[in-house]
């Protein structure tokens, strides 16, 4: 499974990053570009622990149903819906939500992995490998949600 923690993947993710537009159209689901950018980014302070989450309930928090969650099951296009914390902010300006979102995808490379990683609002506790994991696969589905 790709992680943001590998530099071909995250060179990969910062490549179709650099491609996404603020006009691109949606291949599904209801997010504008601006607001997946800035979704994107929210997400990425969340792993980070810059976002603080809300404790976990319900039975995703708990293994094993997290780990298929997280690094084996397909996701679907469209039907899944994220913590409320990973859209607090705001589409600003394009092209400096789009260096904020690549500054902290080039953030995962100075990350420890084996340090304590924070809770997630869904998935409860995560190791770094988890959020390297989870980060990627949920970047990479809506730059392909944009055709990126």
């Amino acid at each position: 499974m790709r992680t943001l923690f590998a530099p071909d993947a995250r060179a990969d993710i910062v490549a179709r990053l650099q491609q996404f537009t603020p006009d691109r159209s949606r291949q599904w689901g209801q997010l504008t570009a601006p607001k997946a950018l800035a979704h994107l980014g929210d997400q990425l302070r969340m792993a980070f622990g810059d976002i603080p989450p809300r404790p976990p309930r319900g039975p995703i928090r708990f293994w094993p149903i997290n780990h298929l969650l997280i690094h084996v099951l397909p996701w679907p296009k469209g039907r899944a819906k994220g913590p409320t914390e990973a859209f607090q902010s705001p589409p600003q300006a394009w092209a400096n939500d789009q260096a904020a979102v690549t500054r902290l995808v080039e953030r995962f490379a100075t990350a420890d992995q084996d340090a304590p990683w924070p809770t997630h609002s869904l998935f409860g506790r995560m190791r770094g490998r988890d959020w390297g994991v989870l980060c990627y696969r949920h970047m990479d589905h809506h730059l392909r949600q944009f055709g990126c």
